[in-house]
């Protein structure tokens, strides 16, 4: 076991989008980041550009729904650097769109599993390590999506729980964000992505960077009495207009 002085902060689903750039912050905030994913030719990527600007990262590639793979890594991680400061439970998506009626199981139980299968999994693999932790928190992500209500519900269980520890667990609910996530309907209706900002009360997509900066200040020591709460970061979107 190797320990480290600098902080050490864990993003799952790092090798792009909204991940990418909270590893980024996270490594310009002072961490040492550990991006993880499952595309490795991506991950190595990110940490070589990451490397470049002066942040010290690594990247750890497994399946985040495979419970002994999580296991396994986040306790190698820990064992690396001794503890870990930050899990920021990253890793999700919708997995695509299908009515009650005709949904399959295996498709239910493919997106229960990425999101929310991978934030126990997780969780429960770095508890030991963030006791170790200096302001230890995780940070998971909700939506306004009914597939994510599990996580805000496991938020507020974790949070509850490991307070004792001295551990945080706060959630980010994004709303639109630019990201290669809508890249096909921004290239192929670039009207109709341009009008999701129609109902937004600020008037714009959020950027990977807004989000980013949220979780930088909830893993920081400014947020140290912020635990069980879920924070939106949609510029007005939840309320319509």
């Amino acid at each position: 076991m190797s320990y480290t002085k600098s902080k050490v902060a864990i993003i799952t689903g790092a090798t792009g989008g909204i991940g990418f750039e909270v590893a980024r912050r996270l490594g310009k905030d002072g961490y040492t980041v550990v991006l993880n994913g499952i595309d490795d030719k991506a991950g190595l990527e990110r940490v070589k550009e990451l490397t470049e600007e002066g942040i010290t990262a690594e990247y750890y590639g497994f399946d985040v729904t495979n419970e002994e793979h999580v296991t396994n890594n986040i306790k190698k991680i820990g064992e690396k650097y001794g503890k870990i400061d930050v899990l920021v439970n990253n890793a999700g998506g919708l997995g695509g769109r299908s009515r009650f009626e005709d949904m399959t199981t295996d498709f239910y139980r493919f997106v229960m599993a990425l999101n929310l299968d991978s934030v126990f999994f997780a969780s429960r693999a770095a508890i030991p390590y963030l006791k170790k932790g200096t302001h230890p928190s995780i940070i998971n992500y909700t939506s306004n999506a009914g597939w994510k209500a599990g996580v805000h519900a496991i938020t507020r269980a974790l949070a509850k729980d490991l307070a004792e520890y001295g551990i945080r667990v706060n959630a980010v609910s994004p709303g639109t964000i630019d990201t290669p996530f809508h890249a096909q309907i921004k290239s192929t209706k670039p009207e109709v992505f341009a009008s999701w900002a129609n109902n937004i009360m600020l008037g714009r997509l959020g950027q990977p960077e807004d989000v980013a900066g949220v979780i930088s200040f909830l893993a920081s020591k400014d947020a140290s009495f912020i635990t069980a709460e879920t924070i939106q970061i949609g510029g007005g979107q939840a309320l319509g207009i």
